[in-house]
Parts: structure tokens; sequence; C-alpha cells
């Protein structure tokens, strides 16, 4: 009988069989499908024949597929709903899959024969798509280490198993951190807090077993209660929970571990002839350099600073008219800033709240992609791995595009934070496939799910995501989707938040959740004035995070990465209300893996063009212009990583942003 783990998916539409898979199937099914994965690549790499594309580069993209059905449903489930079992077996699968890759791109005589190919490239007669995926291959083998010997080579593959290890290692603490601390709260202590924020704290308290309700460190959760609780008290205490993550001492404390990381990250490069793991990393992104990263980092830094300093003595003001002598912290802020918006704005968050109900959030991404691209989503009846997660068919004219999962609330089981990722790309080769697509957010439960108008914004950037999977259409899988410079990436998602604010969108979708009624217009009117209310302090923590990360690896790696970390904030001039977004120890985008690192800065690289990107439709007179639109998917959606990012954005819009068009939609400068 074939292990349902390793079994092809024959749910409605490819789905796997969540139903069927039991944790006790992973182990074995990885086994056999890394032989079947070993024995595909001898017979590439042992092949009699001399080197063609079709034998060897479209062979390599055939192979793997037992591989990539075990894996996509395993890391689905380690990182949205994990469990004692899968976390051990995680541990267990990062070094092997390691040493298991590191294998291929050292396997010397498949290095020949794709190296044969790049060198007569030109001979080929390859189509634009194949000469990408060839150049792309060879470029994969050589920055892995392929051309290296003897005990350089053997060294790699010593850290990349360690890399894998201690990245592992770095989430399970992370999440333990979040996982383990609450703040009980007593009946008084809900004094001044919003219904909403009473429910959900309820409601974890249900989750959690407790008597009462409890605060915990999910964010849906934690920042309304920065922004409602009258008790600075207990904010503080929230705040400094949130910050010590990963710094709690004992065996979930995560500052040894990035230490070890950069200190081996810099080795790996180095090996490589790179000066730097920065140098290395961002060869291969639209920045190309630290520099240029730098540049832009600051650029956006000087005024960001200078508006958020502006916005402190403004709240420091409001802190002493509560007789408060002590200077704005931390825990301060976000309290303040909402007393503040509610005095300028006359908005309040707890009367914003039920016209964003999650279902019509929801709703209002489908339409916003029917209109844009002619998109159709029909709920699937479907086992898939938690009840809380939904799906739909997505079509077009009738024909299937994809299978789309959503998976919205947070729970103890799922790792912090928003993500999309796709169980199985996009391709035609070696046979038509539609991708199976998941968003994974953290969205406070309640009946009903109310969100905040950032918990919106953040459904839209996951599913901006999603529609360059759906929307891909390239021949092979490797280049498919999101499958593209990390830089350039998160384009479609921070393109996509610019319809939550197109007012249409919020008169028809934002509707209140106990009488229908639409968002009064004064109301939405507020909305998006307020749209860039408090972005000193937004621009602040995230620029002072991605200047760390840079920090971090344009150099030597530090011996104590907490001391970098300080040294950078001071020479910035960090506020001191203000933290960083992602402190070093729970900085899961740069130490989970490698994928953000020195990369964290690829959110504001990407909005420079999402800004800009959006300005065309407003130039066109309507946010839904069809010819845009088709361009946008034409250019950008549907063509993956089959071209430099340069020339796909430069196609779309006739040449390359500046950093202007970010400025003035941040609100930073004059517009």
């Amino acid at each position: 009988m074939t292990n349902p783990a390793l079994a092809p998916w024959t749910g409605p539409h490819g789905l796997p069989r969540f139903d069927t898979i039991s944790d006790e199937d992973f182990a074995p099914a990885l086994e056999e499908a890394l032989l079947a994965h070993d024995g595909e690549i001898l017979a590439i790499a042992g092949d009699t024949e001399p080197p063609t594309f079709a034998n060897t580069i479209e062979a390599l993209e055939r192979a793997g597929g037992a591989l990539d059905r075990v894996l996509g449903v395993f890391f689905t489930l380690a990182g949205a709903d994990s469990n004692p079992k899968r976390q051990a077996l995680q541990r267990d699968f990062s070094p092997r899959l390691a040493a298991h890759f590191s294998a291929i791109s050292s396997n010397k005589a498949l290095f020949t024969r794709v190296a044969d190919l790049w060198a007569r490239r030109d001979d080929l007669d390859l189509t634009e798509e194949q000469a990408r995926v060839l150049m792309l291959t060879h470029r994969g083998f050589v920055r892995a280490g392929a051309a290296l010997e003897g005990a350089a080579e053997a060294r790699m593959t010593e850290i990349k198993e360690r890399l894998a290890v201690l990245g592992t290692q770095f989430t399970q603490n992370l999440l333990a951190d979040e996982r383990d601390w609450s703040l009980p709260l007593a009946e008084a202590d809900l004094e001044g807090l919003p219904d909403f924020v009473i429910r959900a704290a309820r409601e974890a308290g249900r989750e959690r077993g407790a008597e009462g309700p409890v605060i915990t460190l999910a964010r849906s959760l934690i920042t309304p209660f920065l922004q409602f609780s009258p008790r600075r008290d207990l904010r503080e205490r929230a705040w400094r929970a949130w910050a010590a993550r990963g710094a709690n001492g004992g065996e979930t404390d995560n500052r040894e571990i990035a230490a070890e990381v950069l200190a081996l990250r810099e080795e790996r490069a180095r090996l490589l002839g790179y000066e730097s793991f920065a140098a290395y990393k961002l060869e291969t992104e639209m920045a190309r350099a630290p520099d240029k990263v730098r540049e832009l980092l600051m650029a956006v830094w000087a005024p960001a600073r200078a508006r958020a300093e502006a916005d402190a003595e403004v709240l420091e003001a409001m802190l002493r008219e509560d007789g408060i002598n002590g200077p704005l912290e931390p825990w301060d802020w976000h309290y303040y800033a909402s007393k503040r918006r509610r005095a300028e704005h006359d908005l309040d968050e707890a009367a914003l709240k039920p016209y964003l109900r999650l279902e019509r959030m929801i709703e209002a991404a489908f339409s916003v992609a029917n209109r844009l691209f002619g998109l159709e989503f029909r709920p699937l009846d479907v086992p898939l791995y938690h009840p809380d997660c939904r799906a739909w068919e997505v079509t077009r004219g009738g024909e299937h595009m994809a299978v789309f999962i959503g998976d919205y609330f947070a729970r103890g089981s799922k790792r912090s934070g928003a993500w999309c990722s796709a169980m199985r790309g996009q391709a035609t080769f070696p046979e038509r496939q539609a991708p199976i697509v998941i968003n994974v957010c953290n969205f406070a439960k309640g009946d009903p799910a109310l969100l905040s108008y950032d918990d919106a914004r953040t459904l839209f950037h996951e599913f901006g995501h999603a529609l360059h999977q759906i929307l891909s259409n390239v021949t092979y899988e490797s280049i498919s989707g999101t499958s593209v410079a990390r830089d350039f990436v998160e384009l479609p998602s921070q393109l996509y938040e610019h319809w939550l604010e197109v007012p249409e969108v919020l008169e028809e979708f934002a509707t209140h959740v106990e009488t229908g009624a639409a968002m009064p217009r004064d109301m939405l009117d507020k909305v998006l004035a307020a749209a860039n209310f408090d972005q000193g302090f937004q621009t602040v923590e995230y620029v002072a995070s991605a200047l760390v990360d840079l920090d971090f690896h344009d150099g030597p790696a530090p011996a104590d990465p907490m001391a970098r970390q300080a040294e950078t904030l001071a020479g910035l001039g960090m506020p001191h209300a203000i933290g960083m977004r992602h402190a070093t120890p729970h900085f899961a985008h740069v130490f989970a893996e490698d994928g953000y690192s020195s990369g964290y800065y690829s959110y504001m690289w990407s909005e420079v063009m999402d800004a800009d990107a959006f300005a065309a439709f407003q130039e066109a007179g309507d946010p839904f212009d069809p010819e845009r639109a088709a361009a946008l998917e034409r250019h950008i959606l549907s063509t993956g990583g089959s071209q430099e990012p340069e020339a796909l954005y430069t196609a779309f819009r006739g040449r390359l942003p500046g950093v202007e068009a970010l400025l003035k939609g941040r609100g930073l400068v004059d517009a």
C-alpha cells in the first residue's frame, strides 16, 4: 500500500488527501522520496548521451516529484499547525534535506553537464524562457558551491547542514516563547478596552484553557491591547514580553543561535570568493550591491526619523497631560497615537472594526481580482489540514486556474506573521499543473471575526502574493509564480494593498456586521485621510530593522549581534520610544532561513515600484482600467522569473521609478 504522504494527490482539483495523512507517515515517506530523487539525479548525471537541454535541464525540472509532494504537505503543517511530533520531525528533516541538496549541487558529473550546456548556450537554439532556466540553473550550482573542491567543498556541506539545524531551532524557540506566554486579565483590567478586544481576549483564554481572558503574543491581540488599555503597567508587561521573544534565557534563547548563523554565513560567502554575505546575497537581487540598499534606506530614514521625533513630542505632551512625568516609552506609543488619531481624524478603531468583517474583506479581495483579471472564486467543501481553513476553486472563463486556501486565525500551533506559499506551483512542463496556493494569517478569532484596518491590509497583501502564483503562465515550475528576486517579490503584494484604499471597494464591502449598512461616507473619508497616520513610527521601526540586517551581513560577522544591533541603532539616533519592528532574537525573516537575510530592505525596494505602478492606474483615471490591468498581468503577474525584474517592470511602466513616489506615498514629503 502506498504511503499516503507519498501518494499522488487525488483530492478534488489535485489537492492532497489531508484526511488520510498522519504524522507517522512523514518519516518513511521522506526516506522513500529521497531515495527516488537520488536515483533520478544519478540517472541524469550518469547519462552516456551528450548533454542536451532536454536530457539535463528538463530532466532536472522533472525530477523530485515525490519529494515535492511529501515536503509540500509537511512544511505546510510545520508552519501553520505544528505539534511536538512535527517539530521533532522538522529538526530531523532539516539537516538531512540540506545534505541531500548539497550532494546534488556538489555532484561533479551533473555540474559538468550543466556547465557544458552553459558554455554552448548560444548554439542550442533555446527559447527565451529556456535560456533563462539554463542561466538560473548554472548560476544556482555555482552559488551553491559546485565548483569547490576538497576541504572547501566538505566545509560548505557542513555549513549548510548546520544552518538548517539552526534555522529550525530559531523558529521553534520563537514559537515556544509566543505560545507559552500570556497575560491573565481580571475583570477590572478590561476597563477601557473595546468589546472586540475583550471578545478576542476571552477567546484566547478559552483556547488556552484559562479561567478568564488573556492577552497573548499574537500581533492581532497584543497590538490593540497596547492601543486601548489605559493600564500603563499592563501595557509595559505586554510590550516587554513582545520585545523579549527569543531573549528570555534558557533553552529558547536565540541570541547565540543568531551569532553562529552570522558567522557561518560569512564563512560560506568567503568560501565562494565574496567579501561579505551581503555581497554574495545581493548579487542576484535588483539592488545588486549593499551600497545601493543603504542608499535607499538612508534616503528614507532621515525624513522618517524627523517625522517620528515630531510625533513623539506631541505624544509625550499627551502623556504629561495624564499626569505622567517620565519620558514617552515604547509601551506608550500605540496608546497615545490611537488617542491622537481619534482626536485629529475623529477615527476610532473600535468604531471602524464592525465595518471590517473578515468575510467581507475576503469578498473584497476576490471582487477586485475579478474586476481586474476576470477571476472567479467558488467555495470548495474538501478536507483540509485544520478546521479553520477554507478553500476556493479559482476559475476564469470556465477554465480551472488554481485552488486557493485561506488559513486566517491565530492559534498556538501556528508561527507568527502572515505568509503565502504554494504547495504546488504552476507549470506546463512536463504536463500542465495548476497551482495550489495558501494564505496564512494570524487574525484574532471571533464570532464574527472583525479586522483592524492593518489586518485588512495584510489580507490584501498576502492575496497579492497569491495572485502572483494564480496568474503565473510559464513553462517551468522553477521560474513560476513568486520565483523572482527577493526585492521584486513584494511588488505584487504591496501593489494589491492599494485597492483596499479605493473608495468604491470600501463603499461596497465595508458594511456593518450587525446592520449591513455601508460605512458612512464621513467615516470612509476619515479612513482614507488617516492612511498615512503614524507613518514616521512605522517607517522608523521598519528601516531600523532593515539597516540592522544589512549591518549584520555587510562585513565581518559580529561576535555579539546584540552589541552590533545597539551600535547600529545608536548610530542612527533611534528614537527612544520606538523599538525595532523585529529585534534580533525574534527576527525570523533573517534567521529562520536566509530568504530575507541581507534582504529585509526588499519590502521598501518593492514599495518604490508599487507606488509608481499604482500611479499608472491613477493616470489612466480608473483604478480598474482594463488596459493597465492587462499590462500588469502580461508583464509582471504571469511572467514569474522568466526575465530580469528590471525588464519586466520597464515593460509594464516604460521606465524604472525613483524613490520620490515612495516618500510621497508615505506622506513623508509634500505631495
